[in-house]
């Protein structure tokens, strides 16, 4: 029979070193197998790749039949990063002055075409780009697609170019949609090498009120697994009469014009926007996944304020007599349009007076919807150079 005694007579130190022993051969013993669960996944596994699938669209199809052919404009360039391949596209005047665009959230950046063609006309250098998951653009399928995530594409986009983009007062950022609010994001905590900021339509302040509850399920419901979510907001995104459009996902009932059925350029009035989203579907599996974290974040949306908050207080230090360098004179170009179903002109004006000053916003207003970023491109280009002198 055990003595009681004896046990409790055993001193708990070799018991201690014992299972300390235990647990240190656990896992050093097999380091392999401590290190799997702790490692991050090789960068080949963490990018979202749209090369093959383009490619395959390219046998099928003659590059000039296809809705966003892959030479759409001079000067293209696939700039590979570690975050996945970029398309990018620069041209115009080297000693222009220089126009970076950015586009909306579900049309790449071939909607902003007439925009950038015209800036060329009247003598700037353009730059322009697919944000990631868009058009021919990889993407990091491993990290939320925030203000993070695309100011820092911004710079790689930048520095690809053989000119020099960076300095003080360097570029003229316009933002469309959801390119706005990233375009706000950037001046926000870049303000030193911009010459101007224009907003046309921006994303970030639209309210949440106008999320269907049906997308407001879909975007955000924990009993939804992942892949059911991405294999419903794939059928959602695909253009059929009636439905929401890609780049407007809510209220466009109320729309003057289908702006999925708007011509992409004024030099192809037979592609729609809506021929461009279907390619994009087939040929890009990183847009879906992009779309939906994209739309999860505060770019589109008003969540948070901080951003515009920053960017009013640099505004504001640049209308002081020792006011620092970039965005001279601390004021933002806004483009409105009058019959936005979204981007909610009333609404947006209301929001905005709360987070900018009226000194620091010049206002304009046009006739149309939400597709003026698009079909308009040329008056709104008119628009910005006037701000700009």
């Amino acid at each position: 029979m055990v003595d009681l005694n004896q046990l409790l007579a055993v001193k708990p130190a070799p018991l201690l070193g014992a299972l300390t022993a235990t647990i240190f051969f656990a896992f050093y013993g097999h380091p392999r197998y401590f290190l799997q669960g702790i490692q991050h996944l090789p960068e080949e596994h963490t990018i979202t790749r749209a090369k093959a699938q383009v490619g395959a669209d390219h046998k099928q199809q003659q590059p000039t039949e296809l809705p966003y052919p892959a030479d759409a404009f001079p000067g293209g360039r696939r700039v590979q990063t570690v975050y996945g391949t970029i398309q990018v596209f620069e041209w115009g005047p080297e000693h222009g002055e220089k126009v970076l665009l950015v586009h909306g959230l579900g049309t790449p950046c071939i909607a902003l075409g007439n925009m950038a063609k015209e800036f060329v006309r009247r003598g700037y250098r353009v730059m322009m780009f697919d944000l990631f998951g868009r058009g021919y653009s990889e993407t990091p399928n491993d990290l939320p697609h925030d203000a993070r995530l695309y100011t820092t594409q911004i710079l790689l986009v930048l520095s690809s170019s053989p000119l020099a983009w960076t300095g003080s007062s360097a570029f003229h950022i316009i933002g469309f949609s959801l390119g706005g609010s990233i375009a706000v994001a950037f001046a926000a905590y870049h303000a030193t090498m911009l010459r101007s900021i224009t907003l046309i339509c921006p994303g970030g302040l639209i309210h949440t009120s106008h999320i269907s509850r049906r997308s407001q399920v879909l975007y955000s419901s924990s009993f939804i697994p992942e892949w059911l979510r991405l294999r419903l907001l794939r059928r959602d995104l695909e253009p059929s009469n009636g439905a929401p459009s890609a780049d407007v996902p809510d209220g466009t009932q109320d729309a003057d014009v289908d702006f999925d059925a708007v011509p992409i350029a004024v030099d192809r009035p037979q592609v729609r926007i809506s021929d461009v989203i279907r390619w994009q579907l087939r040929a890009n599996p990183g847009f879906v996944p992009s779309y939906l974290s994209t739309i999860l974040g505060s770019l589109v949306y008003r969540r948070y304020d901080r951003i515009w908050k920053v960017l009013r207080d640099e505004l504001a230090r640049r209308r002081t007599a020792d006011a620092p360098p970039g965005l001279p004179g601390g004021r933002v170009s806004l483009i409105l349009a009058e019959r936005d179903v979204i981007v909610v002109k009333d609404e947006f004006l209301e929001d905005m007076e709360g987070l900018l000053c009226r000194e620091d916003v010049d206002l304009h207003v046009m006739k149309g919807g939400h597709e003026i970023g698009v079909v308009r491109g040329k008056d709104v280009a008119s628009i910005a150079v006037e701000s700009w002198k």
